[in-house]
């Protein structure tokens, strides 16, 4: 029997929640096959996908100079652009990322604990993956590689659905990828990319497709987050915003409280790990506060602060309540003198958005009631905020950051995205 691939349908806009229920069901029948999938052949399949993305690039280059001819048309900012563009060494990237994942160890099937009971039952809680993954994005159309990668490196089916700025580059994309699946015998609708750019099918999606989706992870910006979050009728991994904090403690080893403020701040403005909240010790601002306000200013970095910090350059304008729930995704940093540990966690807590954290400081016991009283996805001790990354986790690549507190926290990998199950096994044991 062959198998017509979705990607290929034309709906009509009448048709949408049609075609999306069509999509939905093939995924979860995807999703039954892929569990049971060894890893040899899935990381076989993934590096045949890669190989089958780098034959595509000449077709994915042409669909993307599409996107950004339609993009410039629109009006697109630099930023959402460059976001958007794709050449030659950008797809030899998500080829090489996609090899990455496919080098990572198999989450599924993993022993997570196992013990016998006094009645003799063994239990076993192993991983499974969690099934069908919805990813929703925006501009970046390499997100269609990576989500679809780590979602079938867990085992899962996944259904993309991209931004109308980076449809025809992201259908390029699933097309090359669904081609390398099919060489080694997986559903081609393991990865799945929504053929319309309706906006409908992010609706119809949000419902979970008559049960046929696990879980909505989404990628974009705040008014995307905020509408999934708010419509969802499925567990979602993401986070809204990332205020990140850097706390100067009164024992921060000033030279390194520099190095690591402005990499936490101004190594990539754009990411949800940039810090947007400096706060400083009051116990140390004689000696630090200059220094760095002087540093963050000399790199070209907005500095909006309280008196205190305004009293020490006259370039720092001041602060607003806003500005410490701000996350500005730019060049600006809100910066608070505080009168110590308990002030700087009672501000993360009250503005904070609960992604990542990070103190500075020699003093141990200090550290330690920073890491366990700060209740954030990510709390560092001497280290940059921007290090809020799966690859630097060592998780090969991530779907995103969640800062839920259910299941997936974090950098969201390969083993978040597979969930588990319990098996007992007996010798005919029954319950008295």
């Amino acid at each position: 029997m062959t198998t017509v691939s979705v990607t290929s349908l034309k709906p009509r806009p009448e048709d949408v929640d049609a075609l999306m229920r069509e999509i939905g069901r093939r995924a979860r029948a995807a999703a039954r096959r892929m569990a049971l999938v060894p890893g040899p052949v899935k990381d076989a399949a993934l590096r045949e996908a890669a190989a089958a993305l780098r034959r595509a690039t000449p077709a994915i280059l042409a669909a993307n100079a599409a996107d950004l001819d339609e993009g410039r048309a629109k009006g697109l900012t630099a930023a959402s652009l460059d976001r958007l563009a794709l050449n030659p060494a950008r797809v030899e990237a998500i080829a090489e990322a996609i090899e990455s994942i496919a080098g990572l160890p198999d989450p599924v099937g993993r022993a997570m604990e196992t013990y016998a009971r006094p009645n003799g039952l063994r239990i076993d809680r192993v991983a499974t993956p969690l099934g069908v993954v919805g990813v929703i994005f925006e501009s970046r159309p390499n997100v269609t590689a990576d989500a679809g990668a780590l979602c079938l490196k867990a085992g899962n089916a996944a259904i993309l659905r991209a931004g109308s700025e980076s449809h025809r580059s992201a259908t390029a994309i699933a097309q090359a990828m669904s081609e390398g699946l099919s060489r080694h015998g997986l559903p081609a609708e393991a990865i799945q990319l929504v053929p319309t750019r309706d906006r409908a099918a992010v609706g119809a999606m949000l419902t979970g497709l008559d049960g046929a989706i696990d879980v909505i992870v989404p990628r974009g910006g705040k008014s995307l987050v905020a509408r999934v979050q708010d419509e969802a009728r499925v567990p979602v991994f993401a986070h809204l915003e990332g205020i990140c904090h850097v706390f100067v403690h009164a024992a921060a080893d000033l030279g390194m409280a520099r190095a690591v403020v402005r990499n936490s701040k101004l190594r990539r403005t754009g990411v949800c790990g940039a810090a947007e909240t400096l706060l400083i010790d009051r116990a140390c601002a004689g000696t630090h506060l200059a220094p760095l306000v002087t540093d963050l200013l000399g790199a070209g970095c907005a500095v909006r602060g309280d008196e205190t910090v305004q009293a020490a350059d006259p370039r720092v304008t001041p602060a607003t309540e806003a500005d410490w729930r701000t996350e500005y995704l730019d060049a600006i940093i809100a910066v608070r003198v505080v009168d110590g540990l308990d002030a700087a966690i009672d501000h993360i807590e009250t503005y904070g958005s609960h992604h990542t954290d990070s103190i500075l400081t020699e003093d141990q016991a200090a550290a330690d009631r920073f890491l366990a009283e700060v209740d954030s996805a990510i709390v560092a001790h001497n280290a940059s905020t921007q290090f809020a990354d799966g690859g630097e986790f060592g998780f090969g690549a991530e779907i995103g950051i969640a800062t839920g507190r259910m299941h997936a926290r974090g950098p969201v990998g390969v083993e978040q995205l597979t969930t588990f199950k319990y098996r007992i096994r007996g010798t005919g044991q029954i319950r008295p």
